[in-house]
C-alpha cells in the first residue's frame, strides 16, 4: 500500500494510550505501518488529544499547530485529530485550523477506519499494539463517568459510566499476559463503579479475582477509586494475595466539609477520614496515593489550613497537587465565581508540594536497609531502574538499582535499598 505510514501522537492520560494502542491494531490490520510518537516521516499523522484541564488544552492546541505547519512546510501528508479536545471544542477547531483533514471525538476508532477506506474489524476489540515497555500495560475497565464533581468535565467529554463486560476483560488480560506483560494496571475514571450498570452490583472484586487467576501475572494494580462506595473487599483481597499491589490511589480532592459540598463529591471529611484510617488499619503496609485541589471556589485561608494540616497528619506515600481552573461547562464554572489570584493558588499548591517533599524523604529514609521486590523498567547509564509495588509508572517514584548488569527489563528481582532522596530510591540486587 502507497502513503501507509501512520504516526499516531498521544497526548494526556493513560486511557488515552489505550485508545491509540487498539486504534493502531485496527490501522496495522488494514494494511498500515505502525509509528507511536515518532518525529520521522510519515503519511498520515493522527493527534490523540487532551482537552481535561488548560495546561492540557494549551499543549494539545500546539502540537496540531506544529504538525500542520510540518506538512504545510513539506507539501505532503494527512493531519488527523482525535479524543477528548474534538469532543469539547470541535467547531471552534474546525474554524480555527483549517488544514486538519479529519476530527474525531471520543471512541470514534470507527470513523477513523471508515474515512482511510478500511473496515473496523470488531474480533480485534481486545487487541492492541502495545508502546513503551512491553513488561506492563493499562486495562480500561469502563468508559465515561456518572459522578457530577463540580469541577470536572469527563463526562461531558466522556459520557456516562459504561462498563466492559467482564469475560472480554478477562479475555483481553489473558491475551497480555501471553505477550510478556508482567504487570496490569486497572484503570477508569472510577473503578468503585465497574460492574454497576452491566450487572446491578460492583464487579471490582470478581474481575480483580479473575484476573488473579492469570498465572504469568505477577502484579495487579488499581487506579482512580473514589472514596464513596469504596468496595472493602478489595482491601481484604490484597492481605490475602500478593499478585494484588499495595497500592491504593484514592483523589480525595480536599479535606475540608465546606470545600467538598462545593465540589459536589459524594463523600464528607468525616467519612473521608474514616476510610483513610481503615485503610492504614487493614492494610498497613499500602501506599496510598492521592489528589488534591487546591483554590477551588470556596476555599478560603481557613479551609486550605484545614486540607494543610491534614496532610501533615494523614502523611500520604504519594501525592499531586492541582491549581483550580474553571473549564467551561462545568458547575462549578457555571455556579461559582473564580476569585482565588492565581498567585494564591500556585502559592497554595507550592506549600502542599513542599511538606509532601518532606513527608516523602522521611518515609524514604526510614526504608534504608530494607529489601524490596521489584520490578526492572529499563536501564539508564550504569542503573537498572525499577519500581516496588509502591509505585505506578510514569507517576511515581522509581528505584535505581546497581549491581544488576544481567537483569532485563520486565524481570522481578530482590532489592536492598542503600540509600533515598526526595522522590527516589537507591539500591543494590540483592
Amino acid at each position: 500500500m502507497k502513503g501507509n505510514r501512520v504516526n499516531i501522537v498521544t497526548l494526556g492520560c493513560s486511557k488515552n494510550t489505550v485508545d491509540s494502542q487498539k486504534l493502531m491494531r485496527q490501522l496495522e490490520a488494514g494494511g498500515y505501518r505502525i509509528a507511536a510518537d515518532s518525529s520521522g516521516p510519515a503519511d498520515i499523522i493522527i493527534i490523540n488529544t487532551c482537552g481535561f484541564i488548560h495546561d492540557a488544552k494549551e499543549e494539545s492546541v500546539d502540537l496540531i499547530i506544529r504538525h500542520a505547519e510540518a506538512i504545510r512546510r513539506e507539501g505532503r501528508g494527512r493531519l488527523f485529530v482525535m479524543g477528548c479536545l474534538v469532543e469539547r471544542y470541535r467547531n471552534e477547531l474546525q474554524q480555527e485550523l483549517p488544514e486538519v483533514d479529519g476530527w474525531f471525538g471520543v471512541n470514534r476508532p470507527q470513523e477513523i477506519m471508515s474515512r482511510l477506506g478500511l473496515a473496523y474489524r470488531q474480533e480485534l476489540n481486545g487487541e492492541r499494539i502495545l508502546t513503551g515497555p512491553a513488561h506492563y500495560a493499562y486495562l480500561k475497565v469502563s468508559e465515561g463517568c456518572d459522578r457530577t464533581c463540580a469541577f470536572c468535565a469527563i463526562p461531558d467529554i466522556r459520557g456516562r459510566y459504561i462498563s466492559a463486560p467482564l469475560d472480554e476483560l478477562v479475555d483481553e488480560a489473558r491475551l497480555l499476559a501471553e505477550r510478556g506483560v508482567k504487570e496490569l494496571i486497572l484503570i477508569a475514571q472510577d473503578l468503585t463503579l465497574y460492574g454497576t450498570d452491566l450487572y446491578g452490583r460492583q464487579m471490582l472484586p470478581e474481575l480483580v479475582r479473575r484476573l488473579c487467576e492469570i498465572e504469568s501475572l505477577g502484579w495487579i494494580r488499581l487506579h482512580y477509586l473514589y472514596p464513596s462506595d469504596f468496595p472493602m473487599e478489595i482491601l481484604e483481597m490484597m492481605q490475602d494475595n500478593p499478585k494484588i499491589c499495595r497500592y491504593i490511589d484514592l483523589p480525595i480532592q480536599h479535606i475540608s466539609d465546606c470545600v467538598l459540598k462545593m465540589m459536589r463529591r459524594e463523600n464528607d471529611s468525616a467519612g473521608t477520614r474514616r476510610l483513610l484510617y481503615d485503610i492504614r488499619r487493614m492494610v498497613p503496609d499500602a501506599a496510598v496515593r492521592t489528589t488534591v485541589i487546591a483554590g477551588h471556589p470556596g476555599e478560603s485561608d481557613k479551609e486550605f489550613r484545614e486540607l494543610l494540616d491534614f496532610i501533615g497528619e494523614y502523611r500520604f506515600d504519594r501525592l499531586g497537587a492541582f491549581r483550580y481552573s474553571h473549564e467551561e461547562n462545568t458547575h462549578a464554572a457555571l455556579n461559582y465565581p473564580d476569585t482565588i489570584p492565581e498567585k494564591t493558588k500556585e502559592r497554595r499548591v507550592a506549600k502542599i508540594m513542599e511538606l509532601q517533599q518532606e513527608i516523602s524523604a522521611a518515609r524514604n529514609a526510614a526504608l534504608t536497609g530494607s529489601v524490596m521486590k521489584v520490578i526492572a523498567d529499563r536501564r539508564e547509564g550504569l542503573f537498572l531502574v525499577g519500581r516496588s509495588q509502591h509505585d505506578s509508572p510514569e507517576v511515581d517514584q522509581e528505584i535505581l538499582i546497581a549491581g544488576a548488569e544481567n537483569i532485563e527489563p520486565g524481570t522481578f528481582i530482590d532489592v536492598k535499598i542503600t540509600g533515598s532522596t526526595e522522590f527516589d530510591l537507591y539500591g543494590e540486587a540483592f
